[in-house]
């Protein structure tokens, strides 16, 4: 059967999408199930007790369709991509997943770019450990607080989770990597795949793995990072803001800082879709960005770091409330 070229095009956009909604959400389900596995090698026997008993009375409803396959994966995880999932039906909480920090903003207070109306990473991870610690809360809800800490932390040690340039991190600016150009996918909201942050969710990830089950990659960033654990194990575990001043440099120095062709620091906007400040992925789409070897070189070290950290200071912080 000979599909019309109309919905043959209709038909490309909505594949289209579809593959670029893995890289929607922050990591990615690799980068994120890394971060989990380097956190729970590292759990001290109390706590991973706990957190093995405050899972099994809070299961996941079973009705909630899951992304991410939990092939092979235990309980603490699989949760590690839950909080992406039950977006759908607690939209509310989308805003957790980030902290929109301007481009070229001066590290201080972290409160403007935190509104408490909307709340962000750094304050809804401490919003779930109030939870987690409760001994009012529901057994159902320690368990989901617990699973939003084991994603969000993770969420913060994503670079482009932490900063904007009026393009919602990155996600407004079209790349061409290894050839692939970027499609546009959705022609209202001006969204195009690949695109800045997408790549850093999960295309770089892909590439230095080399396809590697999470488990192998969470290894072989145990033994990569093992000079530098002592360090990160001994921070301060709740300094939530440090972390996302931290992670935002990284989005500036090397994200931003390490394109071929560089972006002029935007004035800050709200932005809702991609169409918005005077079209900034339609701009940005004309800068042409080309993304090869040179930028995975840079970009990799950056991301590995980025996730061994991430899941080192999660298992610090949960070694914190069960010692």
């Amino acid at each position: 059967m000979t599909i019309p070229p109309r919905f043959a095009r209709l038909l490309l956009i909505a594949l289209s999408a579809l593959a670029a909604a893995s890289s929607a959400r922050a990591w990615g389900c690799k980068g994120h199930q890394i971060v989990a596995l380097v956190a729970e090698a590292r759990l001290n026997p109390r706590a991973r007790s706990m957190v093995s008993r405050i899972l099994d009375h809070g299961p996941i409803n079973p009705s909630l369709p899951r992304f991410c396959r939990a092939d092979g994966l235990d309980a603490f995880v699989d949760s590690s991509t839950w909080a992406d999932d039950v977006r759908s039906i607690l939209p509310e909480t989308g805003a957790w997943h980030f902290v929109d920090i301007p481009r070229g903003a001066p590290r201080g207070d972290i409160t403007p770019y935190c509104p408490p109306a909307r709340s962000c990473s750094t304050s809804a991870l401490a919003d779930q450990l109030r939870i987690l610690r409760s001994r009012n809360a529901s057994a159902q809800a320690r368990a989901d607080a617990l699973r939003f800490v084991i994603h969000l932390v993770g969420d913060l040690h994503q670079p482009l989770h932490t900063i904007t340039n009026s393009d919602r991190g990155g996600n407004c600016v079209p790349v061409t990597l290894f050839g692939q150009a970027p499609r546009e996918i959705d022609l209202r909201r001006e969204d195009y795949s690949p695109n800045l942050h997408q790549i850093w969710d999960a295309e770089i990830i892909e590439r230095f793995s080399h396809r590697d089950i999470p488990q192998q990659v969470a290894k072989d960033l145990d033994r990569k990072f093992r000079a530098m654990i002592p360090a990160w194990q001994s921070e301060a575990p709740q300094g939530f803001a440090a972390w996302a001043w931290e992670t935002h440099q990284v989005a500036e120095t090397v994200a931003y800082g390490r394109l071929p062709r560089a972006i002029a620091i935007e004035p800050p906007r709200p932005v809702h879709t991609c169409a918005d400040d005077n079209h900034i992925s339609t701009r940005m789409l004309r800068l042409d960005e080309r993304l090869a070897d040179d930028y995975q070189r840079d970009a990799a070290p950056a991301i590995q770091e980025q996730l061994a950290k991430a899941g080192i200071r999660l298992a610090a912080l949960l070694n914190s409330l069960w010692p």
